[in-house]
């Protein structure tokens, strides 16, 4: 019965009631926080609600009244035993009640104390991770950046290798070109040398044939007619 009351009670709530009560217990990060202003209750553990809503029915005095009936009824009819294990719930109810109202305050502000610093340490483990992950990603991008620069440096080794093997490639062009001017260059000193010593000797054997051909009448002919050449050539110049 009671529990259908509830049931009617949360219907016959307001809807703006029921999503304060709802925003009260929203999460902030990773846990749940307390409500600024709690749900009023009665006598310790009796929500308000339960009371407003017999006001409209019964007026002020019916929850009171409801409530202590009902207890009367329990206990005439012995549908609720009052034996002796009633008293020792009733004596611990009331160690309970006395506990959690004396250490209560001081043991929720322990634990929230507590669940602060775990929360402090599980967000600066968060921040150090986030750091950690930063800087690795800071070091990934340098790393990339070094590996584009060993890929120029490549491109520069390669083209320094195809300068070097230009430059042996002409140097060795040239050596060829140096040792065929030298081989021809012999070999056009040798046709010279040969040609002049063909003419020299083509010289010689003229000379010598010509000179053979001459005989000493024609000699002595030629010697007369020189005298007297030089002799006309004296007189004029006189």
């Amino acid at each position: 019965m009671l529990s259908r009351a509830a049931l009617l009670a949360a219907a016959k709530k307001p809807a703006g009631l029921i999503l304060a009560r709802g925003s009260a217990s929203a999460t902030d990060g990773n846990r749940p926080v307390r409500a600024e202003h709690p749900g009023k209750v009665r006598m310790g553990f009796l929500p308000e609600e339960w009371f407003t809503f017999f006001y409209n029915k019964t007026g002020v005095t019916g929850p009171y009244v409801f409530g202590a009936g009902l207890l009367t009824y329990l206990c005439s009819k012995e549908i609720y035993v009052m034996e002796h294990e009633y008293y020792n719930g009733l004596s611990l109810a009331i160690m309970v009640i006395y506990a959690v109202k004396k250490f209560g305050p001081a043991v929720a502000a322990y634990c929230d104390k507590e669940i602060d610093r775990i929360e402090g340490e599980w967000k600066a483990d968060r921040e150090n991770n986030i750091q950690q992950l930063a800087q690795a990603m800071e070091d990934e991008k340098k790393e990339q950046w070094r590996a584009e620069g060993q890929t120029l440096l490549m491109e520069a080794k390669k083209e320094n290798v195809a300068l070097q093997l230009e430059a042996a490639y002409r140097e060795r062009a040239m050596t060829v070109y140096r040792e065929v001017k030298k081989r021809l260059d012999y070999q056009v000193e040798r046709q010279n040398v040969d040609r002049r010593i063909s003419q020299k000797h083509m010289v010689d054997w003229i000379v010598k044939n010509v000179v053979k051909s001459i005989t000493p009448e024609q000699e002595k002919e030629t010697l007369s007619r020189c005298i007297a050449d030089l002799g006309a050539i004296a007189a004029r110049a006189k």
